[in-house]
C-alpha cells in the first residue's frame, strides 16, 4: 500500500463530489451526494464505526469515477460501481472500508434471494440495477456469501444505502464526514507505519 497522504486523498475525493456529486442518483430524487450523505449519516446514528460511516459515504464513489453516462443502467451497462469505487479505495483505505464497498451489491443480491419483503421494498431503479447486477442469489452464491467476514458490514451498509433516497433529508454537509475519512486515512498510516 502506498503511502498515504489524508490531505491528498481527501482532497481528490472533494473533487470527484465536487465534478460529479451534483448528478442525480439514477431513478430517484436525490443527488450523488445527498445519497452519499444520508448514507453516512445512517452509520454514523446507528452508532457504526468510523470505519464503516466512511464506507457508507463512499459506497458509490464509483458512480464518480466511471465512464459511462449517468444512466448507463436505463441502456442496459451495468457500470459495476462496486468494483470500481473499492479498486479505487483498497490504495488507502483498510479492508473494513473497501470490503463493504466491493460487497455492497452483492449484499442487495443476497438480501433479494433471502427476504421477499426487502426485494418487494426495492425502488424501480434498484430493481433495473438487480436485474443488471445478475438478479438475487442462488443457493450456493448465498451461502459463500455469509462466509465473507464483511458480509454481515456489507448488509448493515445496504441498510444505509436503502435508506438513502429522502429528497430533502437533512444531514451534515460532506466537510463534516470528511473528517472521518481523515481520521481513518491517519488510522491506516500509523498502522503501516
Amino acid at each position: 500500500m502506498p503511502e498515504v497522504k489524508p490531505d491528498l486523498i481527501v482532497e481528490e475525493i472533494r473533487k470527484r463530489f465536487s465534478e460529479k456529486g451534483s448528478e442525480m442518483y439514477v431513478g430517484e430524487a436525490v443527488s450523488q451526494t445527498e445519497h452519499a450523505l444520508q448514507a453516512a449519516f445512517a452509520a454514523e446514528q446507528a452508532g457504526e464505526t468510523p470505519e464503516l460511516v466512511v464506507a457508507a459515504l463512499l459506497h458509490d464513489i464509483g458512480h464518480l469515477l466511471h465512464k459511462h453516462d449517468a444512466d448507463c443502467a436505463t441502456q442496459g451497462i451495468d457500470d459495476l460501481h462496486e468494483n470500481i469505487g473499492a479498486q479505487w479505495l483498497v490504495r488507502y483505505f483498510p479492508p473494513a472500508v473497501t470490503e463493504p464497498i466491493r460487497l455492497h451489491v452483492d449484499a442487495k443480491r443476497y438480501r433479494c434471494a433471502t427476504d421477499a419483503e426487502y426485494a418487494s421494498r426495492l425502488s424501480p431503479a434498484s430493481v433495473l440495477s438487480l436485474q443488471l447486477q445478475g438478479g438475487p442469489f442462488d443457493e450456493l452464491e448465498s451461502a459463500v456469501f455469509e462466509q465473507n467476514p464483511f458480509s454481515q458490514d456489507s448488509l448493515r451498509l445496504r441498510t444505509y444505502d436503502e435508506a438513502a433516497k429522502i429528497p430533502g433529508h437533512e444531514t451534515p454537509e460532506l466537510e463534516y464526514f470528511l473528517t472521518y475519512v481523515q481520521r481513518v486515512l491517519k488510522q491506516q498510516a500509523l498502522e503501516t507505519n
